[in-house]
């Protein structure tokens, strides 16, 4: 067997671990200078599990600061005082058939 099949087999055993264990692999494209960080974020993420939650948690509300509610809690938590939610019955139009 040639080194470089033995080398890309190793690759795929070793994907297929961290595939096992729930990890998945990311190509990501950023400056230069953000590359440190990203690093360091992702280390973090991998590291600790009390420090990825934390860390998580804080990224989730800086990135995206409204949590998604579904539709029926979110119509609950409307201001909808004051509001004429009733309608009239409109049956259509009459079909002569």
């Amino acid at each position: 067997m040639s080194s470089q099949t033995t080398r890309k087999k190793a690759v795929q055993a070793y994907r297929q671990r961290l595939k096992e264990r729930g990890w998945v692999r990311l190509e990501v494209q950023t400056s230069k200078e953000d590359a440190p960080l990203i690093r360091h974020i992702t280390q973090a993420l991998r590291s600790d599990p009390v420090r990825a939650a934390q860390l998580r948690r804080h990224l989730h509300r800086l990135i995206d600061p409204a949590p998604h509610a579904d539709l029926k809690a979110l119509l609950a938590s409307a201001p909808l005082d004051g509001i004429d939610l009733s309608r009239r019955q409109d049956r259509g139009r009459e079909v002569d058939l």
